[in-house]
């Protein structure tokens, strides 16, 4: 077995956040001057051998997640490569006018990890749900937002942290262990979209954990003959633009789906695009249809918000009708 594919296997077993902490142990060995400040989430975040075996290179904050985004502007501000954590909430929207003057403003570099974004944390109700990050955040000038889908591809998302020049929000999502998109190494770079799959009619942007869903929903779909094609929109912001023209030309029929508002997210990043050039493609926006419902485990909540294979499945088939 190759490391590549013996690595794909390892992040797929421990889930996003585990993968995070993993990954920030080599990072370090790499770097001394990176530094990872958290609001007391060391544990959720699989921070704690990273904590106990780099005391240096970490600061527990505490939960003021406000203050944690000011000390990390400073410290980049002296030198030092920045990560944050927290969970996605209180990471995007708890500390938001920070966000906004020191790295939007000011230009300070610094990289967000929000961790449990979209619906994975359910049971906990909506004040752990993070359905609006994306779309607050895509207003603020200066900042990356990348949704990775996979332990794999989270890691090239952290990697390519350093060579960008701005700040950067990395959404975590899906639970554990996570379904694992990619089966063998690919190109990443900021800002352009990965096809995942080959198909005719119907072309499916998506991003995040979320995308196991669409893949299932493929192999639904395979019974009646219907063939999808699939792009993995990782880099939500920046966002080539003539790519994703290129795919929705290509095609009759478009559609988003995301762990997110249907207001705001990739969908209206995509639509936005869409009506600027005018092009006939008829686009269909599925995520979290502008409304908070009851707490549930996220399964559950996939499956009311019409973001589960059978949902999608069920969704594209009455399309092509």
């Amino acid at each position: 077995m190759s490391k590549i594919i013996k690595k794909i296997n390892f992040y797929s077993g421990i889930g996003m956040r585990a993968s995070f902490g993993m990954i920030m142990l080599d990072l370090v060995k790499k770097n001394k001057n990176l530094i990872v400040l958290t609001s007391d989430v060391s544990t959720s975040a699989g921070l704690d051998r990273f904590k106990s075996q780099h005391k240096n290179n970490y600061l527990e904050i505490g939960i003021s997640e406000q203050n944690m985004i000011g000390v990390a502007a400073g410290l980049s501000n002296d030198g030092f490569q920045v990560f944050t954590s927290s969970f996605s909430p209180f990471q995007t929207l708890r500390c938001l006018e920070q966000i906004k003057v020191n790295l939007g403003y000011m230009k300070i570099k610094i990289c967000m990890v929000g961790l449990a974004s979209g619906l994975v944390l359910g049971n906990l109700g909506y004040t752990h749900c993070s359905i609006e990050d994306i779309g607050v955040l895509r207003s603020i000038p200066n900042l990356n937002i990348l949704s990775p889908c996979d332990g794999l591809e989270l890691e090239k998302c952290m990697y390519s942290f350093k060579s960008s020049n701005n700040s950067t929000y990395i959404r975590l999502t899906g639970g554990s262990p996570l379904k694992k998109i990619y089966t063998k190494n690919y190109e990443f770079k900021i800002g352009e979209p990965v096809k995942v799959k080959d198909g005719k009619k119907v072309v499916i942007f998506s991003s995040g954990a979320i995308i196991s869903e669409v893949m299932g929903a493929v192999e639904l779909l395979k019974l009646k003959n219907i063939s999808p094609t699939v792009i993995n929109v990782h880099s939500i912001k920046p966002i080539n633009k003539k790519k994703i023209l290129y795919f929705l030309k290509k095609n009759k029929f478009a559609l988003t789906i995301e762990e997110h508002n249907t207001i705001g997210g990739l969908g209206s990043a995509i639509s936005e695009i869409a009506a600027e050039t005018g092009i006939s493609t008829k686009i269909f926006k599925l995520g979290v249809d502008d409304r908070y419902t009851k707490s549930g485990d996220y399964q559950y909540l996939k499956k009311i918000h019409g973001i589960d294979a059978k949902s999608i499945s069920n969704k594209i088939n009455s399309i092509l009708k």
